[in-house]
């Protein structure tokens, strides 16, 4: 990482709420993340419900199963998430020490155990590690600056480094956001890293948010399969899962 981008990435977390919900700012009107105060579980944001939509791409007996991974802490929420409602093993990579701070004290990130880990790192060289390679079954990545113009993180290389962090039946969300920022591009080099047949996108929230989620391997399921795992997800875990299925769509051709 450059010093220019260090720079950014360490602009202090600030906070603010209203109407019972908690924000993380970096220094700016944008919102990196939110909590609402009396159900610190629930995913407030509805780019970061969608982001879960990973859990299509699961079977249902191994949905919770393995490790999932976040590059980009935020106000922590899939982390808690993953944490406290999936009860997966966890790990968060944050490189600004001051939203770590902020998660501790306002956005009930939990301790550090044997199930959570949570470390003060680029994430570029976090998924960069030979050591790491194949142990993540699932990887978020959401990865923004305080100006949130475009992913701090979203060369080829990077994305065949997330691949490669993952274990052979693992899965990839991808929050693609900003005002100046090319989704076709971001989207065409996971395509190169994942292949084009094991990666979809759902449709962009009122915000501009694109999620994007890919497969390491193997095949996307059918419908019928995909509908069950939908159903299943919304009686387990009150996500508008069917709502997601309904807005998965392979991805675009790229324009010439």
């Amino acid at each position: 990482m450059t010093a220019r981008s260090r720079v950014k990435a360490v602009v202090p977390a600030t906070i603010s709420e209203s109407d019972g919900v908690r924000y993380l700012h970096l220094d700016s009107v944008w919102i990196q993340g939110a909590m609402r105060i009396a159900d610190p579980k629930a995913l407030e944001l509805e780019y970061i419900q969608r982001m879960m939509a990973w859990m299509l791409l699961r079977p249902t007996d191994a949905l919770n199963d393995g490790h999932a991974v976040q590059l980009g802490l935020g106000a922590a929420a899939i982390t808690r998430f993953c944490h406290g409602v999936l009860r997966m093993r966890t790990t968060a990579v944050e490189l600004n020490p001051t939203v770590i701070e902020a998660c501790r004290l306002w956005f009930r990130l939990p301790t550090a155990s044997s199930r959570l880990e949570v470390i003060e790192m680029d994430a570029g060289h976090f998924v960069a590690d030979p050591a790491r390679r194949g142990s993540a079954s699932v990887l978020c990545v959401d990865l923004y600056d305080h100006e949130a113009a475009s992913p701090v993180l979203d060369s080829s290389r990077f994305y065949r480094d997330c691949a490669a962090l993952l274990a052979d039946d693992g899965v990839l969300s991808v929050n693609l956001f900003g005002r100046d920022a090319s989704f076709e591009t971001s989207a065409a080099r996971i395509a190169s890293a994942f292949g084009a047949e094991r990666v979809r996108s759902l449709r962009p929230t009122k915000e501009g948010n694109t999620i994007v989620l890919a497969l390491k391997f193997g095949t996307i399921p059918d419908r019928l399969t995909l509908a069950a795992r939908a159903e299943n997800i919304e009686t387990r875990f009150d996500l508008p899962a069917l709502k997601w299925l309904r807005m998965l769509r392979t991805l675009p051709p790229p324009s010439s």
